[in-house]
């Protein structure tokens, strides 16, 4: 296992070092013992790790601490219920680590969970503990959440997508902890564009690990199972006239509040080609909608359920988990150019008072200080954003054993990512670009580009950023 991690980063822009340091330092707050083992919890007043930020959240911080990132994937592994249920949060109470069963959260797990193989260098016994819950899970949620047998999962409460206090699920639970869905609700149970993305992301997942166990035919089966999901989606959930997906609600009719989720389902990988390029072109670029002064808000600035609330609320304002998710959302789907866009929106919101808060006005980019019953600060999704725009934008991580390297500008500044007992090294400069592993140069290259090579430094592609 590796077990050696770190990160540096220096440049000549005083505010952007600033936020930087203050986001590595603050990270360091929400590093907490729970019950013998440290985790990264969500911070910011968030005390919990959560299914919904921590996995993904671990996997980003493991550029810094191997041990960290991997707990927070065990954490959940370790705590699947018997029937394959997974937490969609676990507390530290006097002491000791208490998964709680009363929703899901969010699956942002799959994809990390896999990626910390590669990132800690582990073997096949994590791998086969990663396929047995990948399996047990996706179990689990066609056995229990496909309610009326319409072959869509669903979403029982308000925190089952993690959209707290969101006005589309009206009068929902906001969480449930029984095996049925809530009754006399005007919406839910919901055929759900997230529940079905967590089945899609957990099959494609439970594919690669196949092929890692050398399991072909095996692999080849869950391929079509998450090929399966995909088509439901298309559908079932997706209005070709509108470019964009509807949840349905309990009497099947499309809900059609123009929310944000079809860009979490491009963090899952679980729409078509087409349609992520519709739904990107025509709403996310869209300044009447999705592509406001702070981009991103959680509900389309035109619909008429948007709600410009400053405390925790999905109903509107922009929230810097979505920031962190749009990252392998946009990567996903080869929109490797917004994620330059975007970070300098998250960097100019941030800067001037490094308060890494949850949301945002999406008209202003004013930060929203209070969130529960206090003013925010570290809260985790907001600085790992930070960290991980600057590792696309100025840096390299690794995906697999494949290695990205951002060439985006000609800013004075160095980066260094030491992992599994190498220095990955790129420097930006006005004079050009230059990449270095373990000391010796593998390329040098203009801005506005993004190199992937191998762990030797092969290139492989390169990618024009406009």
């Amino acid at each position: 296992m590796n077990t050696i991690s770190r990160v540096t980063f220096k440049t000549s822009d005083e505010q952007l070092q600033h936020l930087y340091d203050e986001a590595e330092r603050k990270c360091l707050l929400n590093i907490k013992d729970f019950g013998g083992k440290n985790v990264l919890v969500e911070g910011g007043g968030y005390e919990k790790i959560w299914l919904e930020t921590q996995p993904m959240g671990g996997e980003m911080y493991a550029k810094r601490n191997i041990e960290v990132g991997l707990n927070n994937q065990l954490m959940f592994m370790e705590h699947i219920r018997e029937d394959g249920r997974l937490p969609g949060s676990i507390a530290l109470i006097d002491g000791k680590a208490v998964p709680q069963y009363n929703k899901f959260q969010g699956y942002c797990f799959p994809a990390p969970a896999l990626n910390m193989y590669y990132l800690a260098g582990l073997d096949d016994d994590y791998l086969e503990l990663l396929y047995s819950t990948l399996e047990r899970f996706d179990d689990y949620l066609w056995r229990v959440r496909d309610s009326d047998g319409d072959g869509c999962l669903e979403s029982w409460c308000k925190y089952d997508t993690g959209e707290d206090n969101a006005l589309r699920y009206s009068d929902a639970p906001d969480a449930w902890s029984e095996e049925y869905p809530p009754g006399g609700c005007s919406v839910v149970p919901m055929a759900s564009l997230d529940v079905m993305s967590y089945s899609y992301s957990g099959r494609e997942t439970l594919g690669k690990v196949s092929r890692l166990l050398h399991k072909d035919e095996m692999a080849e089966e869950w391929d079509k199972k998450a090929a399966g999901v995909r088509q439901k989606i298309r559908e079932y959930l997706w209005s070709e006239g509108r470019g964009t997906c509807f949840d349905r609600d309990n009497k099947h009719r499309e809900m059609e509040v123009l929310y944000h989720n079809t860009l979490r389902a491009m963090y899952f990988n679980s729409i078509d080609d087409d349609m992520a390029k519709r739904f990107v072109n025509e709403h996310l670029l869209n300044t009447d909608e999705f592509y406001t002064k702070m981009p991103l808000p959680s509900v389309s600035v035109s619909d008429p359920l948007f709600r410009n609330i400053t405390t925790n609320n999905w109903s509107g304002q922009c929230e810097a988990l979505t920031y962190q998710r749009a990252i392998r959302a946009l990567e996903n789907y080869g929109y490797n150019e917004l994620i330059p866009k975007l970070g300098s929106c998250l960097f100019d919101a941030l800067k001037d008072e490094c308060r890494f808060v949850q949301q945002f006005d999406p008209f202003t980019g004013e930060i929203s200080r209070v969130s529960l019953d206090s003013e925010m600060d570290a809260y985790g999704p907001a600085m790992l954003s930070v960290l991980e725009y600057i590792s696309r934008i100025y840096g390299v991580h690794r995906e697999g054993n494949l290695m990205y390297w951002g060439c985006t500008t000609k800013a004075g500044c160095i980066y260094e990512q030491e992992l599994a007992g190498h220095i990955y090294r790129i420097e930006n400069s006005p004079a050009g670009i230059k990449a270095e592993i373990d000391g010796k140069e593998i390329f040098t290259t203009r801005a506005n580009v993004k190199l992937v090579t191998d762990l030797e430094g092969e290139i492989i592609t390169v990618c024009e950023l406009h």
